[in-house]
């Protein structure tokens, strides 16, 4: 009869194997040297062979213990990832990814559905925020995938393609903009209302913020209301009441780039999918 082997019982063997030593391995599993050489003489007696050359040094595995070491690594492996499906139902492994509001297109969420229907074992999880927050975010490994707007691409990056931009005023409500000029922004620390003072300011324009939005929406509305002006993408005011306010000139593209830490195995489709968005995206007419 073959008997059960312990998963906790092949841990001990396994460390033992691995460190020549029973001390190391005691330490590498939290426990003592007394419980460690318990646990692999039990399982000794469990198979009916020593499986440990105590009188080497370092010790080694006997001829048993060799042909059993494989399996025990493959039944630990097994274990562990069984564990982890069962504590995690909607999958062992997670790619996180930050993009901004306006790449969300239909198109881009098709991407990430897609993925997540071929790869059921990988969990997509997908932020929207500010360029800026996300490459740093990204820089200290709290994102796998990022879509980011900026100046220039970094060495770096996956792909990068041009980001038009524009000034751009309510379509609906027609309005004078004398000096203070009110603004539509985002938040402190964000890169269109950086670069938005900076160019107001080239202008030796006077003005004031009149309305803070988080969100691409929000900034959209209250253009679209005639709070204030705003610069944005050319692209992310598609089907918007909107239109270019030409006062203030034509205005330096930015780009969008793709960053990835790993691109194999099916992150590689993905990245080269979410690379053949912003393509498409990049060729299509903007306002």
């Amino acid at each position: 009869m073959i008997p059960m082997l312990d998963p906790r019982l092949l841990r001990a063997f396994v460390a033992i194997a691995d460190q020549q030593s029973f001390t190391s391995a005691a330490a590498r599993l939290n426990m003592t040297q007394s419980t460690i050489s318990q646990q692999l003489a039990r399982l000794e007696q469990a198979v009916g062979h020593a499986l440990i050359d105590r009188a080497a040094r370092p010790v080694l595995p006997t001829p048993a213990g060799e042909r059993l070491l494989g399996y025990a690594r493959r039944i630990l492996a097994l274990q562990d990832e069984a564990t982890g499906l069962l504590a995690d139902p909607a999958g062992t492994t997670a790619v996180r990814i930050g993009v901004p509001d306006d790449i969300v297109t239909p198109d881009m969420a098709r991407v990430f559905a897609a993925f997540s229907e071929a790869h059921r074992e990988t969990r997509l999880d997908v932020t929207t925020g500010l360029s800026r927050e996300l490459t740093r975010r990204y820089r200290n490994g709290e994102f796998d995938i990022i879509v980011v707007k900026e100046h220039n691409a970094a060495a770096d990056c996956r792909a990068s393609f041009p980001e038009p931009m524009a000034w751009f005023e309510s379509a609906v409500v027609e309005r004078q903009w004398p000096d203070p000029v009110p603004l539509v922004s985002f938040p402190p620390g964000g890169l269109y209302r950086d670069e938005m003072f900076a160019r107001i300011e080239q202008e030796q324009r006077r003005w004031y913020i009149a309305f803070t939005g988080s969100s691409l929406s929000g900034v959209l509305v209250a253009i679209e209301a005639g709070m204030g002006i705003s610069l944005l993408p050319r692209r992310s005011t598609s089907g918007r009441q909107v239109r270019i306010h030409r006062a203030l000139g034509d205005e330096q593209p930015m780009a969008a780039s793709l960053y990835a830490w790993e691109a194999t195995g099916p992150i590689s489709r993905l990245v080269a999918d979410m690379a053949e968005v912003l393509s498409r995206r990049s060729k299509a007419p903007s306002a």
